[in-house]
């Protein structure tokens, strides 16, 4: 149910999202703490400020009051996909190209359950990473998280 949630969210959504200047990141409907959250993360290329979440969410909920995809109570959030962001989607994959990542991994590989390098892309199957000792083709299915890194 949850994934369907999401992907008409999304629909409902991206038209005015996008017409305000932002891009939807991404849309969660999980349950956190007893209750459903419906997080809808945005991005532009100046960042995201506090008045941006604000200015969006005022115009997404009555969008979503007004279709109702939703048959549950849930709290609404709009937030930055922030600094650290996680990867999820190819086009999340494509958009940070060139930048550090930390990858979590299900199972070691070459001996480590956790690899940072520089994001190189994707061949569909695998992330690719150029690591210390070159470019390396991690498998998606291998893989448990992904984010960028910003040292500090």
């Amino acid at each position: 149910m949850a994934k369907n949630t999401v992907q008409i969210v999304r629909e409902i959504i991206s038209g005015t999202v996008e017409g305000m200047g932002y891009s939807v990141w991404d849309v969660e409907y999980v349950r956190e703490a007893g209750s459903w959250v419906l997080r809808v993360t945005i991005d532009k290329p100046e960042g995201i400020t506090i008045d941006d979440c604000e200015k969006v969410h005022r115009a997404i909920d009555p969008l979503l009051d007004e279709a109702d995809p939703i048959d549950n109570p849930y709290y609404l959030q709009v937030s930055s996909p922030g600094i650290e962001r996680v990867l999820r989607t190819d086009e999340h994959i494509a958009a940070c190209v060139g930048e550090k990542v930390g990858i979590k991994l299900f199972s070691a590989i070459n001996g480590s359950k956790s690899l940072t390098g520089i994001l190189a892309g994707s061949d569909g199957e695998n992330i690719l990473v150029d690591l210390p000792d070159g470019r390396t083709p991690i498998p998606k299915d291998k893989i448990s998280k992904i984010q960028t890194v910003y040292d500090f």
